[in-house]
């Protein structure tokens, strides 16, 4: 087959021409955007390739875009039956993104999604939680994979995975109706694995719409760790960060071996998660003492406040003695280390998330002066506040 090459844009380099490769990966989703990093990070420091690439959704069905494309190779998210005749019918070197596996023949790279439901099942096991649910998508093979994972690691330690897939055909609103029933009558408090971030919003929905408190009823750990949904959510969620950018990178090494006449085995290559990025939704610990789980819930919803625990007291109808034991009991803290630490989380995040002045974070978490605040984040964090926001820096 011979290749299409608008004017001006084939290239040598060592005698041989530009390598043009169709792109059929969507744009829509954080793990489809860290994909294409990773593919754009293989063409940077190899022989650049002459990209075409396509809108579409995840399960987009319109390729008219290729109807003129002559090319060398593809990488794509096989993820329906209409991508897969179309690759298959193109007879060129392709790669596989996806873990629906609708062409056997083909290598593929994909997520790790056993390491994924099991750190997501540690994470929630961590925090004390005994009762565990799944939320996921029934017709992406990938999220049913994460959901048999998560069942099967939880079982084999003895516990009962409650697990919910939406319903597609059903209206919005009557599968938001859907959603709020079942998780009204899971048992609490429980821990929550969604198969990925938006099904997580559509959730955390659920739960506001069914009165069920988040993370202290119902903790919520998602994958795919989309920054902007994340932070956007309330409470912001945790998510699973999976190593995106080096699936497209070694997806983008096996097609150009594959475009030079090398074999390469039809297997699936699985890439490992990078780590878990805990935010409010499961930011807890687990406690089934009523006024404790009260009390925490009080403490995160004010804890932007110049809070003390005589506020906590008018609250909650317990005595100060009371109180104190019983957070000892279910937690191995006082109220006031709970209130401190609650405070150490969101200066920690305003310090990696913003550039505002150490006034300005004291003014927003009710520190009436930033020495105080300073010497608090030290002593719970070991980091001066500025250390912190290098070190976080430093980090990304």
């Amino acid at each position: 087959m011979s290749n299409f090459t608008p004017s001006g844009q084939q290239s040598e380099r060592g005698g041989q021409p530009q390598k043009h490769v169709a792109l059929l990966i969507e744009t829509s989703n954080e793990y489809a955007r860290g994909l294409l990093k990773g593919i754009m990070s293989y063409t940077r420091t190899h022989r650049p390739w002459s990209i075409y690439l396509g809108e579409h959704s995840r399960l987009g069905t319109d390729f008219s875009w290729l109807a003129d494309w002559r090319g060398d190779g593809i990488l794509a998210r096989i993820e329906t039956d209409e991508m897969a005749r179309l690759v298959s019918s193109m007879q060129l070197p392709s790669v596989d993104l996806s873990a629906s596996r609708l062409l056997p023949e083909l290598p593929c790279v994909e997520t790790n999604d056993r390491t994924i439901a099991e750190w997501a099942a540690e994470h929630l096991l961590s925090r004390g939680f005994k009762h565990f649910a799944y939320c996921g998508e029934p017709f992406f093979e990938w999220s049913k994979a994460r959901g048999a994972h998560f069942e099967s690691w939880l079982q084999d330690r003895g516990f009962r995975v409650h697990s919910y897939y939406r319903n597609t055909l059903a209206s919005s609103r009557d599968e938001r109706d859907q959603m709020a029933s079942w998780v009204s009558a899971l048992p609490k408090p429980v821990g929550i694995m969604a198969s990925y971030d938006s099904i997580a919003l559509k959730l955390l929905e659920s739960c506001r719409l069914a009165a069920v408190s988040v993370p202290e009823e119902a903790a919520v750990v998602s994958v795919d760790n989309d920054s902007l949904l994340c932070n956007l959510s309330f409470p912001s969620l945790t998510s699973i960060q999976p190593n995106t950018i080096e699936t497209g990178y070694q997806a983008a090494a096996l097609l150009d071996g594959l475009m030079s006449g090398l074999a390469v085995d039809p297997v699936v290559r699985r890439i490992e998660p990078v780590e878990v990025v805990t935010r409010m939704s499961s930011d807890i610990i687990a406690v089934e003492d009523p006024y404790v789980a009260e009390a925490i819930r009080y403490i995160r919803e004010h804890a932007y406040e110049d809070l003390k625990v005589g506020d906590l007291l008018k609250a909650i109808p317990l005595s100060r003695r009371s109180l104190d034991h019983r957070f000892q009991s279910a937690l191995g803290r006082t109220p006031h280390e709970e209130i401190i630490a609650a405070k150490m989380k969101i200066i920690a995040r305003l310090l990696e998330e913003t550039d505002w002045t150490l006034p300005v974070i004291a003014e927003q978490v009710g520190f009436k002066h930033a020495e105080y605040m300073s010497v608090a984040f030290k002593k719970h964090t070991g980091l001066s506040p500025g250390a912190y926001r290098e070190q976080r820096s430093n980090r990304t």
